[in-house]
């Protein structure tokens, strides 16, 4: 007689039961394999987080939506993530189960590998896209035959036949800046202004707080935007743009902590700054990814109690610590805390694009340092280690 339970274990397919809240809470021994790892490991985790980059972003725009709509779907491709960072192709049936309300008590995940299927799909794309540049010169050398026994335009046209992805590529950053810089930036500088100018004109007490609910908008959508452009320039290749230079960067840790603390007034913020008068770094960048760590203690650390900010030297380096009592950050979550567009969270009240520890990290490598999370029942802190 079958053994149900070793059919369900080593079953030729990865399954998944997840609850409610999308927490794993039970998976089979064949997808544990499938990933190289064990069973209990994947046990608390979201589905969300075995995903690659795009599989999470698809699975926020169709595959949560599609599911909670029709309460099942068929064969959606997705590419799931091991520990090693090593990607795997598969098909997902999910369906859930739900209450005589409509409520969901669980969702079934049925998985099944499909490599030869993303291979064999490439290889057509592949074949399409070569005879469809066959096509295309073929036809470019009907078109300019006579043209081509010119010396420097055969030459032209190899050196731009080699170029021609980095052309495509570099054309596509361009206009995605350009939609940001201009079509974005400019109009909300122009609201930007006029709300400074109507702050000056008396107001009723309704019309000053609308006014400070739109420049608190404005300021967030400006930080968003240069946000993306962070991003932008850190996938074109480019890095955070850095200007090192001699800085007091203790007089720039007072102002960061100064201003946080005015706009908390309710929070403890504690510094102690024993660090160099004069430092080579991007005092703005440097400050932007201090302000950022603070904001960020002050939302996830326990209200009664003091953030901390401490700089001090080390060997050869600066070590900038922001520290905040409260419940430690899961290992899982640790893992993944300095990829763009991570939450911690699903919880819809979070703002911002999940770009913010990202853009710290990608600030702290381009002065040649690194960001680092410690995280236990007695404290959180990030370490910023900048060499000098």
């Amino acid at each position: 007689m079958e053994d149900l339970d070793d059919l369900y274990e080593n079953a030729p397919c990865g399954y998944l039961s997840l609850a409610a809240d999308g927490v794993i809470v039970k998976a089979n021994r064949t997808l544990a394999g499938w990933l190289g790892v064990q069973s209990f490991d994947l046990l608390g985790k979201r589905f969300y987080d075995l995903l690659s980059v795009p599989g999470k972003i698809f699975y926020e725009t169709h595959f949560a939506p599609l599911l909670r709509m029709q309460g099942h779907f068929n064969e959606v491709a997705l590419d799931l993530v091991g520990p090693d960072g090593q990607k795997l192709p598969v098909l997902a049936n999910a369906a859930e189960r739900r209450s005589n309300d409509g409520g969901v008590q669980f969702t079934r995940i049925t998985l099944f590998q499909a490599v030869d299927r993303r291979r064999y799909e490439r290889d057509l794309v592949d074949a399409r896209n070569a005879a469809d540049r066959a096509r295309r010169e073929l036809e470019e050398l009907n078109r300019t035959l006579e043209e081509r026994i010119d010396a420097g335009i055969a030459e032209r046209l190899k050196l731009e036949q080699g170029l021609l992805a980095e052309k495509e590529v570099a054309h596509l950053r361009e206009q995605f800046v350009a939609i940001l810089g201009h079509d974005l930036r400019n109009p909300l500088a122009s609201i930007a202004g006029g709300l400074n100018i109507l702050s000056r004109e008396p107001q009723s007490d309704k019309g000053r707080r609308v006014l400070t609910m739109m420049n608190q908008s404005t300021e967030r959508m400006s930080s968003l935007i240069e946000d993306m452009l962070d991003l932008a320039r850190c996938r074109a290749g480019q890095g955070i743009a850095v200007d090192p230079k001699p800085t007091d960067l203790r007089v720039v840790l007072e102002h960061v902590v100064q201003e946080l603390q005015t706009a908390n007034p309710e929070r403890d913020i504690q510094s102690s700054l024993d660090i160099p008068d004069q430092v080579a770094c991007d005092g703005g960048r440097v400050a932007q990814l201090v302000s950022n760590l603070i904001g960020n203690a002050l939302t996830h650390g326990a209200p009664g109690l003091p953030v901390t900010v401490v700089a001090a030297p080390g060997p050869n380096e600066i070590i900038i610590t922001v520290a905040n009592e409260g419940d430690p950050i899961p290992r899982h979550v640790r893992d993944h805390l300095f990829e763009p567009f991570f939450r911690a969270t699903g919880s819809a009240e979070k703002q911002g694009l999940g770009l913010g520890l990202f853009i710290c990290s990608e600030i702290a490598r381009s002065h040649g340092g690194r960001l680092e999370v410690h995280s236990d029942t007695k404290q959180t802190a990030f370490l910023f280690r900048m060499p000098v």
